[in-house]
This record gives structure tokens, C-alpha cells and sequence, in this order.
């Protein structure tokens, strides 16, 4: 089984910043991508940046220029550095975990954190 932990969140002021962090433990033979998705109240969950193994990025137009997604495949950590941070970024930010395959198993399976809150102050 595979757990992916997020750490980091919290509450900025507008215009600060805040870095979260997902490690994700396990059997893990290899991630295909790992990526930052988040749900604020009342509004669909979406995708908010993505890295893959090879260091492919992609981001939210919301989050252009002042998010920037990295990631550690040695310890299968991926991290979400979050710069001038607006109240509209309030909700609860999600590590996925995508196409994971086990050491112990064939296939893939895709896993979800279970959420850290990021709260921005005006």
C-alpha cells in the first residue's frame, strides 16, 4: 500500500508565500507524475500543477508565474512553492500520486493525499 503525506499548509497574508510538501511511502517501484490538485468550498476539485518522472511541468493559468512544482524522485517527494498568494488560492490542497507501481504487484493505481488546508488572508 502507498500513503502520501502533505505537510505545509497553513495561513499566509496576500501577497505572501507558503511551500507544501508530499512524500509518498510505500512498495513504490516508480511514479509517472505527481501533481497538486485543490477544492475550495462549493467549487470543483482542480488541478493546480504537475510534475512527471522526467521533470514535465504543467500549471494551472490561475497559478502560472507564481507557483512553481518540484520534486525529489529519490525520496518520491514532490513539492508546491506558493509565491504571492491571493485569497482566491484559500482551499484544501491534494497530492496525487499518478500511475504508481508497486515492487510487490503488476499494474497501476493511482493515490490521493488526504489534504492540507491553505488559507490566504486579505
Amino acid at each position: 500500500q502507498v500513503q502520501l503525506v502533505e505537510s505545509g499548509g497553513g495561513l499566509a497574508q496576500a501577497g505572501g508565500s507558503l511551500t507544501l510538501s508530499c512524500a509518498a511511502s510505500g512498495s513504490i517501484f516508480s511514479i509517472h507524475a505527481m501533481a497538486w490538485w485543490r477544492q475550495a468550498p462549493g467549487k470543483p476539485r482542480e488541478r493546480v500543477a504537475q510534475i512527471t518522472w522526467s521533470g514535465g511541468t504543467s500549471y494551472a493559468n490561475s497559478v502560472k508565474d507564481r507557483f512553481t512544482v518540484t520534486r525529489d524522485n529519490a525520496n518520491n517527494t514532490v513539492f508546491l512553492q506558493m509565491n504571492s498568494l491571493k485569497p482566491e488560492d484559500t482551499a484544501v490542497y491534494y497530492c496525487h500520486a499518478d500511475k504508481v507501481v508497486l515492487t510487490t504487484t503488476s499494474g497501476w493505481k493511482d493515490y490521493w493525499g488526504q489534504g492540507t488546508q491553505v488559507t490566504v488572508s486579505s
